[in-house]
């Protein structure tokens, strides 16, 4: 399911790119004394008081803008306003009310949307003060904060998460639902073409023009029994070679799609190979925990050379190594070749998400395979006592152990790569949670015989 949005908006230089890195916990967003540094949206994922949802940065608005950078800037900040499910308006508190943040706070009223006022840089009792003048802009809700440092930001989520929507109760998928598909890339690559493959009809505007699809666009597909929803998404470029306006902010409705589905179906060109932008693109997914399939779409335009079928698949795996699970699919939109094997593989890849494995194989795992390979830190042994699985889609797992600071990446990675053997999760993400748990609780309960999770 998409993740609530919140959008930070306001006019050119009043700190919320400031604000913005506070929020994420990292210096992403670039900050300068000057109006106008931020000109590429940028976006961050959130989780606060056990809500998580995704935070938009804007760039300074400037309502009058009918040309250039500033007015590409306007119409995102704008697309931000109508997409989002809260508003932080930010204004400054060293400079008073101005004309724009009148006219700003014109515009963001008829959202009737939740909207917090932030007065940022109150870092002084003065300002603090001075700070209750923003009242006059006629909101209800309004706090002093300084972001840069951090006085009033965690007040001010508090309140962002009691405004979110209402959270909605996330339940373990069942085989036999709709699979919901995102269909991803960079601009131009097919993915459009893909659709009206897999349709077998003229339902999504193709064109050889990049950026053709802005929003994200849910088609129903029912194939041997299966119930598929294809989500066409805007093709998403590297941030330096966004343009602004509306494609821009189309990047944000792509990784949005991503939140609420299953399986992503990562669409290459195949004429110019696995690119960086690729590799990145994947990372959103795997960041997501969602299945992938890679397809390398435009095979058949490719020059038959002495690199076989078994070595290309071998070398775009290589690519991909960062994500083991990812499915390979050598094919044509065009001209139909192999695009057959795109929803068999999205159907491989959500059957292994619904697995479940009982408790007694996963405690006979943990004993027979990782007991084996226990790992002794700092004249510490790090012990597994036992797991359980919490969930599907993806499968999620849960290892109670003496000391999770012993847990480290290699470790992960090799309970991982044991899961997947074992028990066959070679498509899909899955979930590792390690949790301590005192041993000598853990035996007298087994003593007892009431061991529980």
């Amino acid at each position: 399911m998409s993740k609530p949005l919140l959008a930070v908006i306001g006019r050119p230089n009043v700190g919320k790119s400031t604000l913005f890195n506070r929020i994420i916990g990292e210096r992403r967003a670039v900050t300068e004394d000057f109006p106008g540094t931020t000109r590429d949206r940028l976006y961050g994922e959130v989780e606060w008081q056990g809500r998580a949802f995704t935070i938009v940065d804007t760039g300074g608005l400037e309502l009058d803008a009918e040309s250039g950078i500033p007015a590409a800037v306007r119409v995102q900040a704008l697309l931000a306003m109508d997409q989002a499910d809260v508003l932080l308006f930010v204004v400054d508190a060293s400079a008073g009310i101005t004309p724009l943040d009148i006219d700003i706070a014109n515009a963001l009223r008829r959202s009737q949307k939740p909207l917090l006022v932030l007065a940022n840089k109150a870092e002084s009792a003065s300002r603090d003060l001075t700070a209750s003048e923003f009242y006059a802009l006629g909101f209800e809700e309004m706090m002093a904060v300084s972001a840069y440092h951090g006085q009033g930001v965690a007040d001010a989520l508090d309140w962002v998460v009691e405004h979110l929507p209402a959270a909605e109760e996330e339940l373990d998928a069942e085989p036999g639902e709709e699979v919901r598909v995102a269909i991803i890339g960079r601009p131009n690559v097919g993915k459009s073409s893909l659709i009206n493959r897999l349709l077998g009809e003229q339902r999504v505007v193709v064109s050889e023009l990049p950026g053709t699809t802005r929003d994200a666009i849910d088609t129903v597909l029912e194939e041997n029994g299966r119930r598929y929803r294809l989500i066409d998404t805007a093709g998403i470029r590297r941030r330096g070679k966004i343009e602004g306006g509306a494609e821009q902010f189309s990047v944000l409705r792509a990784l949005r799609a991503l939140d609420r589905a299953d399986v992503a179906v990562l669409v290459v060109d195949a004429r110019e190979g696995v690119t960086d932008s690729d590799l990145h693109i994947a990372g959103f997914v795997q960041q997501r925990s969602v299945g992938l399939v890679v397809l390398m779409n435009k095979w058949d335009l490719l020059p038959r050379g002495e690199l076989g079928t078994g070595d290309a698949i071998a070398h775009i795996r290589r690519r991909f190594d960062f994500a083991p699970y990812a499915t390979i699919v050598l094919a044509s939109a065009l001209t139909g070749f192999h695009t057959g094997q795109v929803l068999e593989q999205v159907a491989t890849v959500w059957d292994q998400r619904q697995a479940r494995v009982s408790t007694s194989q996963l405690n006979a795992f943990v004993h027979n395979d990782l007991q084996r390979h226990q790992l002794t830190h700092r004249g510490k042994l790090l012990k597994t006592l036992y797991a359980t699985q919490a969930g599907v889609n993806p499968p999620t797992f849960v290892f109670f152990v003496n000391d999770v600071d012993l847990v480290h990446f290699g470790y992960r990675r090799f309970v991982e790569n044991e899961l997947r053997r074992r028990f066959g999760f070679t498509a899909t993400p899955i979930r590792l949670i390690f949790r301590e748990r005192e041993e000598r609780t853990y035996l007298a309960s087994v003593r007892r015989g009431t061991r529980s999770s």
